[in-house]
């Protein structure tokens, strides 16, 4: 049975033969391994292209600055899985992923969509109008503004400074930042009350100024979680907290029996 299109039937990433890799039309061995580092790499495997120096320091910037928060819920998920499974890493680092949704850790893919819908609608007309506009229509729909405010980080999330700070060093503000910034300015009006740009505001705008495509905004989440979940599994390894975690949950969550409304 045929499912969807059936031509275009080709790749354009990789392939090898019996003495040789390509990727990317590059030889792995000869012009990759111990040339290229993993960041340009990584770009280079996306994008089809070489980063150049600020596109390559934003994408190093952005990893560190998404890889690690603490005990959040995909880390919550790994290390809990891992107590209950030692002998699957791999799917302990998939439970954390799989969390990877539009409230924690993929909603930086949601903000890339949000501005770019913006930016796209706007072209060249008022910026403060059209974003007015797209926050009263989140609004309407009882959605949040993506990419902005912080649970902890209420007077600005540091990382997303620093990240937005870095862009206009490196010459990199565009259309995407400038419509986070109007959006920022422009909450008091819509809303009643200004918010905090967050790291998850930060990511897409500073990332698609820099060239990087709308479409693999949220494997730049995944690949840098990646990196942490990997190093909490190890401190579980070391220091389990796995069922001590599981363990607080269950002492914290009540019991309904659903003889009483539940509150709204």
């Amino acid at each position: 049975m045929r499912i969807g299109k059936q031509d275009n039937a080709v790749t354009s990433i990789c392939t090898s033969d019996a003495t040789s890799i390509t990727v990317r039309g590059r030889d792995l061995c000869s012009e990759v391994i111990g040339h290229v580092d993993f960041t340009s790499y990584f770009w280079l495997l996306v994008t089809g292209t070489m980063p150049s120096p600020p596109q390559k320091a934003l994408a190093d910037a952005v990893l560190c600055a998404i890889a690690e928060h603490g005990l959040v819920p995909s880390v919550v998920a790994t290390r809990m899985t891992y107590a209950a499974a030692p002998e699957a890493f791999h799917g302990a680092v998939a439970a954390g992923l799989l969390g990877c949704g539009s409230v924690v850790l993929g909603s930086a893919e949601v903000a890339g969509k949000f501005y770019a819908q913006v930016v796209a609608v706007s072209d060249g007309g008022d910026a403060a109008a059209t974003a007015i506009a797209a926050i009263k229509a989140l609004r309407a729909e009882k959605k949040a503004i993506p990419g902005f405010g912080h649970p902890q980080h209420s007077g600005g999330d540091p990382r997303a400074h620093r990240l937005l700070a870095l862009a206009k060093e490196h010459g990199m503000e565009g259309k995407h930042i400038a419509m986070l910034r109007t959006i920022e300015a422009v909450l008091p009006e819509a809303i009643g009350r200004s918010l905090p740009i967050n790291v998850n505001g930060a990511i897409p705008a500073v990332m698609l100024d820099a060239g990087f495509p709308l479409a693999a905004l949220k494997g730049i989440s995944l690949l840098a979680r990646t990196a942490s979940l990997i190093a909490h599994l190890q401190e579980e390894t070391e220091r389990p907290i796995g069922f001590i975690m599981s363990g607080a949950a269950a002492e914290r969550i009540g019991f309904d029996d659903g003889s009483e409304p539940a509150e709204a």
